[in-house]
């Protein structure tokens, strides 16, 4: 039993010094996000030497190859000199990057315009930039650039605003101008006068804020179920005064002509010589005596006169 422990001891001290002198062994291939090479970045079970730097490394979006001379050199500095090679000559070494572009830097001005409250519901902006930047690439980052500063003048839609940039010291100035534009109504299909208004009837397209200014524009809850003031072409601007009270009664259209006082009603025959919506006035003509009198819609097809004298008289 002695014996049995022993070997077991024996064993466990071989395999634990085997553990504690295993030597750092070299990455063919890495790729890193800092500035620095550390040894846990070049090596395979780099130990209590992990984090100690070597060299720094290649610009963002870059490789580089390190020759073993220049390992050896720079491991020797911090004290690593037993490492294996593993039968490598040189390390391929990359740098991770983020890339930083005209989109991302407008979405970051949008962003700054809706929290500042200028672009509402429905709201888009366009960057003009005086001097398009190019692709630029940065440090890898979760946030590749920042927007630092940014002066809007609604009046001419001009701007200039400030980037930083991860891992720059230099930050980023840039101009131009902002189109706003508001989602607007326009007319999917051209349709004639008199067509009630239906939601797929309806396209929204943007307009420039200007111009959504100046000619106005209307909710969809105004237009839907409204009818047409006149025939509409394809892909036309939506406005309020482009659409009224669908008519309850239309032009020619015969109707019952109502008389009431107290219990008692009277009827006739007429027919609409101008149309109209629910409650609105209208001229029929009474076809028994020929006259025509003054009415108001009250439903399809049903028409009601005042107690004037003048209209009973017509009737």
């Amino acid at each position: 039993m002695k014996s049995l422990r022993a070997i077991s001891l024996t064993l466990a001290m071989i395999l634990s010094s085997g553990i504690a002198s295993a030597a750092p062994v070299l990455r063919a291939e890495i790729t890193v996000s800092a500035p620095v090479v550390t040894v846990g970045d070049m090596f395979d079970d780099a130990g209590v030497l992990a984090e100690q730097p070597l060299f720094r490394s290649p610009l963002p979006g870059t490789t580089g190859n390190v020759d073993l001379a220049a390992v050896r050199s720079a491991t020797a500095r911090i004290g690593l000199t037993r490492f294996d090679i593993n039968g490598l000559s040189q390390v391929r070494v990359s740098r991770a990057a983020s890339i930083v572009d005209q989109t991302l830097l407008a979405d970051l001005i949008t962003q700054d315009l809706r929290h500042r409250g200028i672009l509402g519901d429905g709201m888009t902006a366009n960057m003009l930039f005086a001097n398009p930047p190019e692709t630029i690439t940065v440090a890898a980052s979760d946030t590749p650039a920042q927007l630092e500063n940014l002066r809007y003048l609604p009046g001419n839609g001009t701007f200039s605003a400030r980037f930083s940039l991860a891992g720059q010291a230099q930050p980023l100035d840039l101009n131009g101008s902002i189109e706003i534009s508001i989602e607007a109504p326009h007319l999917a299909a051209g349709l004639p006068a008199g067509t009630v208004l239906r939601p797929d009837h309806i396209i929204m397209r943007p307009l420039p804020i200007q111009q959504a200014d100046a000619q106005g524009i209307a909710s969809l809850d105004q237009l839907v179920g409204m009818a047409l003031n006149r025939q509409s072409r394809d892909g036309m601007l939506l406005r309020v005064s482009d659409v009224s009270t669908p008519l309850s009664i239309a032009k020619n259209d015969l109707v019952t002509i109502y008389y009431r006082k107290g219990l008692m009603t009277l009827t006739v025959k007429g027919q609409a010589i101008t149309g109209a919506a629910e409650g609105a006035p209208l001229q029929v003509l009474n076809l028994i005596s020929k006259r025509v009198i003054s009415a108001t819609a009250i439903a399809p097809g049903a028409v009601e006169v005042s107690t004037s004298p003048v209209t009973l008289a017509g009737l």
